[in-house]
């Protein structure tokens, strides 16, 4: 056979091998999160919970698609995360890592699906650098970030008179995030940053933080961290009479497993922001009690695993739409955010093409017991925050993706 021939018959090969690529119909979804330890209640099992309750909305599998979707849990360590990472990305041959609570972890994760060319959709990792300097082809965050929380909390908090502020950060990429985003909205708002302390990430004693604070003389105490190390900061700030003594406490990122966990008489009066609330219309309450239902805790969703359910359920109508699987993560990415992305949680949300999802945001107030009007009810809208004030113009914007 001739080199001619050869050639020939090779293109011929791939010309059939395209379209029946394109027709793959198997797709692997890992959850990757906090399991078992400070940020398992906001993510961990609820999120693989998300995410098959996503598959299922799907209608996919009636349709002949096989779909898996595996938990996996990083311990908060970015090296535990990537190496679980490549795991699944070489052996298991997982499309799609999702969820990625600690942005430490978030940050290494992404690296390591652009280098493999697949699709992290961040849910929980919050640092704004997601979308940002560190944006790559193939994240996309779905639900919130640093900067979405500093111009909720931070710049409400300032203009009602909060005026000079100390941080007790997590000494880790979130927390550096989170009070670079929080001093910036409140310098730029009239304030002034007294000081900060960091902490260790899953910090049982608070004490000598909060003694700095309390003696600072700030208005505003910024909790810069999340999950059991905010509701740490809190009963222990509460013990120490700070807040009795005229201290405002600004918890950062604050959700609604953290709030059940502290009670209302601790929470009430605690100013925050978030995307998502589970008693906001008739759809976010029914897509509540189905996952109520599921979880071992009967716990309502969190803003987080709410991002996972929504995220998959757009990916995987976009792999639809596309006719099956390419494996191509890039290709996908680009796609979804090219795809008008709707769904009963945030309503109309398109991404961007920084990656960063246009979900609209909210502040509250936390109620006082009297006003809770029975489980889980413990929310109050102080103002909605439209999209466009959510997220980071683009005009600002450090990542490489973005054409100015």
């Amino acid at each position: 056979m001739n080199l001619k021939l050869l050639s020939a018959v090779a293109l011929g090969a791939m010309a059939m091998a395209a379209p029946a690529a394109a027709q793959d119909k198997t797709v692997k979804i890992g959850v990757l999160s906090d399991m078992s330890s400070l940020y398992s209640d906001i993510g961990g099992p609820g999120s693989k919970i998300a995410a098959e309750m996503a598959v299922e909305d799907s209608g996919l599998k009636a349709k002949g698609w096989t779909i898996e979707v595996l938990g996996g849990d990083h311990q908060n360590k970015p090296d535990v995360g990537t190496s679980l990472a490549r795991q699944w990305y070489d052996v298991e041959k997982v499309d799609m890592i999702a969820d990625t609570p600690n942005s430490g972890v978030a940050l290494a994760v992404s690296n390591v699906t652009k280098e493999k060319n697949r699709i992290h959709l961040n849910s929980g990792g919050a640092s704004a650098d997601l979308t940002g300097k560190a944006c790559t082809p193939n994240t996309l965050s779905a639900t919130y970030d640093t900067y979405m929380l500093a111009n909720g909390t931070g710049k409400a908090l300032t203009k009602a008179g909060g005026d000079t502020w100390f941080f007790l950060t997590a000494d880790y990429a979130f927390g550096a995030a989170l009070e670079r985003d929080t001093s910036a909205v409140v310098t730029a708002n009239g304030g002034k940053v007294l000081g900060g302390v960091k902490h260790p990430l899953n910090t049982s004693d608070f004490s000598s933080f909060l003694l700095q604070a309390q003696a600072s003389k700030a208005k505003v105490i910024g909790l810069a961290n999340a999950g059991g190390d905010t509701t740490n900061s809190i009963k222990q700030a509460s013990e120490f009479g700070i807040t009795a003594g005229g201290q405002k406490l600004a918890a950062l990122l604050l959700f609604i497993n953290d709030v059940h966990g502290l009670g209302l008489k601790t929470a009430q009066g605690l100013t925050f922001t978030e995307s998502f609330y589970w008693d906001m219309n008739d759809a976010t309450r029914a897509f509540s009690k189905r996952f109520q239902e599921r979880s071992a805790k009967k716990a309502n969703p969190s803003m987080v695993q709410a991002g996972v359910y929504a995220g998959v359920l757009h990916y995987l109508k976009v792999l639809e739409a596309m006719g099956g699987n390419s494996h191509d993560g890039a290709a996908i990415v680009a796609k979804m955010k090219a795809t008008p992305a709707e769904d009963k949680l945030f309503g109309k949300a398109n991404f961007r093409e920084d990656g960063r999802r246009m979900v609209n945001a909210y502040l509250f107030e936390v109620k006082k017991p009297e006003e809770s009007k029975g489980p889980w009810d413990y929310y109050k809208k102080i103002a909605d925050i439209p999209a466009e004030d959510a997220a980071r113009p683009l005009a600002q914007s450090e990542c490489p993706l973005v054409k100015k």
